[in-house]
C-alpha cells in the first residue's frame, strides 16, 4: 500500500492508503476525499479529478499523456504541475505522494 496525502484548498490533509495499480483518482473516490468529482469513473473523459502533483513528485509521476493534456483544457486554474488523478497510477514508488486540488472541479 502506498500513502498519498490529498490537501484539499483549504490546507485540510487526508492521508490515505492506496493499493497499487489503482489511480490516485479511485484511491481519493474510495477513501472519501473530497474535492475529486470524477465525472467521467476515470476515463480521462472529463476534468474533474484535477489535481497538482507536489512539486518534488513530478518526475515520479511521469507526464501527462496527449489525451490527458487536452482533458486539462477542461479544468480551472491549470499548472505547469496539473495532472488528471485518474491517469497517475500507484505503484510502491510513489509511497509519501502528495496532490493538491483545486478550489473547484467546475
Amino acid at each position: 500500500m502506498a500513502k498519498i496525502t490529498y490537501i484539499e484548498h483549504d490546507g485540510r490533509e487526508h492521508a490515505v492508503e492506496v493499493k497499487p495499480g489503482l489511480s490516485v483518482m479511485e484511491g481519493a473516490i474510495r477513501n472519501n476525499v473530497p474535492g475529486i468529482d470524477a465525472d467521467c469513473g476515470g476515463a480521462c473523459a472529463c476534468a474533474t479529478c484535477h489535481v497538482y502533483v507536489d512539486e518534488a513528485w513530478r518526475e515520479k509521476t511521469g507526464k501527462a499523456s496527449a489525451m490527458e493534456e487536452s482533458m486539462l483544457d477542461f479544468a480551472e486554474e491549470v499548472e505547469p504541475n496539473s495532472r488528471l488523478s485518474c491517469q497517475i497510477r500507484v505503484s510502491d514508488a510513489l509511497d509519501g505522494l502528495i496532490v493538491r486540488l483545486p478550489q473547484s472541479q467546475h
